[in-house]
């Protein structure tokens, strides 16, 4: 990476502020990101298995309101990405220094205490998401298995010890251009089960749920939307591959966002739109269709096809996600003890907590993804990055440097993406105590 002195010329910037070269022995050959690439590096990262358990918690208000809340959401969760693009690529103009992850960020504008933080709510994100998948993905293997065992209940425990020691232990034995070809494999897996759910599922479609709308029941989904929608992790990585070119990060943050939200929002729709009202009497625990549908509720071959979206859509995640917690794994152990844990004990930290409470409590999913909304989303994916513009834009007013605001509003926009994530949760706080 070859620093490029930034110029003012009529009050604009220069878009790039360096570029990555790479020597091939002879010559430094320019190899910039594409919009292209960290437009799919942030679709990928937000669609995962978040889409699993947005039916349910949208089925009580209805396809209407859930429509309007995901937009809302994903609003959020846009200003929010820029608000990270913009503290990154300041950083980048005023340190030099092209290659820095979300916490190095973090720490780097709020100190140690924010980086604690951060890292707090980030390692707490990754054991409840994995958590969540262990126990959802093992419920779906064990289901699927007694099916074709012709066997009429597995205990708990087979599933999610099945899943967790099948794909944790390819992820251990195999090596990483293996498991990178397998995740591409079960990705198309994904897509190819997805456009056949839609084509399927909306023939199911019952215009009485249409019509139904129950805006009060929208803000407990609120929670299980910031998960689906969260991708603002990998934006200082699409800072960087874009040399710190503004235009292009905007463009890969909007599109890159806005196709999962299309898909969410088709996906919502049909799904809600599958599912008989008759269904939704009589049950008080939360109400999960896609469970009726892998049942065969509507059809056979709609069972199939939703039981294998659901197992590779979480197979993805949870692969992404392990290692994840592994590299968050390895930082804490080399500070905390001067060396690194071998593969073995790192393996077994980050998979079987994980495994164990998802098989004490299998129906844990829901609550898993609903805390992990509330508490982790809500300060890494909003008070932490308004806080880090607030910062940032405060010291650079006091020294006259330049700023490069992607966000408008100013103090305005930052206090009302602290205010929100505050009130999630404030809401789920009363609620612990209430229930």
């Amino acid at each position: 990476m070859v620093p490029i002195k930034t110029v003012v010329k009529n009050s604009e910037q220069v878009t790039r502020l360096f570029s990555h070269l790479e020597f091939d022995g002879k010559n430094f050959n320019h190899q910039p990101g594409s919009v292209l690439g960290n437009t799919a590096l942030i679709a990928g990262t937000t669609v995962g298995a978040g889409i699993l358990a947005l039916p349910a918690v949208t089925l009580p208000s209805g396809i209407v309101p859930s429509t309007s809340g995901l937009i809302a959401v994903w609003l959020y969760a846009l200003v929010s990405g820029l608000l990270i693009a913009e503290v990154t690529l300041n950083i980048i103009r005023t340190e030099g220094h092209p290659s820095i992850g979300f916490l190095a960020v973090v720490e780097k504008i709020l100190g140690k205490v924010g980086g604690r933080l951060a890292g707090g709510a980030y390692l707490f994100m990754h054991y409840a998401l994995l958590v969540a998948y262990i126990a959802q993905g093992g419920e779906i293997l064990g289901s699927a298995t007694a099916k074709i065992w012709s066997v009429q209940i597995l205990p708990t425990w087979v599933g999610t010890t099945t899943f967790t020691l099948l794909f944790g232990g390819v992820m251990y034995l195999g090596r990483e251009k293996f498991i990178e070809k397998l995740n591409s494999a079960f990705v198309g897996i994904v897509i190819v089960s997805f456009l056949g759910l839609l084509l399927l599922a909306g023939g199911h479609i019952q215009s009485t749920q249409l019509l139904f709308q129950n805006w009060s029941a929208l803000g407990s989904a609120i929670s299980v939307m910031s998960v689906a929608l969260f991708f603002q992790n990998v934006v200082p990585l699409v800072v960087t591959q874009l040399e710190g070119d503004a235009r292009k990060i905007r463009q890969s943050i909007f599109i890159g966002s806005v196709i999962p939200l299309i898909m969410f929002l088709a996906w919502n729709a049909v799904i809600l739109g599958s599912i008989s009202p008759d269904m939704l009497h009589g049950t008080s625990r939360v109400f999960d269709p896609l469970q009726v549908l892998r049942a065969g509720g509507e059809g056979e071959w709609l069972a199939v096809l939703v039981s294998i979206f659901s197992e590779f859509a979480i197979a993805t995640s949870f692969i992404g996600f392990v290692y994840g917690l592994l590299d968050l794994l390895k930082d804490i152990f080399l500070i905390a003890q001067g060396k690194l844990f071998s593969r073995l004990p790192l393996y077994s930290l980050a998979l079987f907590p994980p495994m164990t409470l998802g098989t004490l409590n299998p129906s844990i999913f829901f609550t898993a993804l609903d805390y992990t909304g509330t508490f982790s989303i809500s300060i890494l994916g909003g008070i932490i990055p308004a806080l880090m513009s607030w910062k940032q834009r405060q010291e650079q007013e006091n020294s006259d440097s330049i700023n490069q605001p992607l966000v408008p509003g100013g103090k305005v926009t930052l206090i009302i993406i602290i205010g929100v994530a505050l009130a999630m949760i404030g809401r789920q706080i009363l609620l612990i105590y209430t229930n």
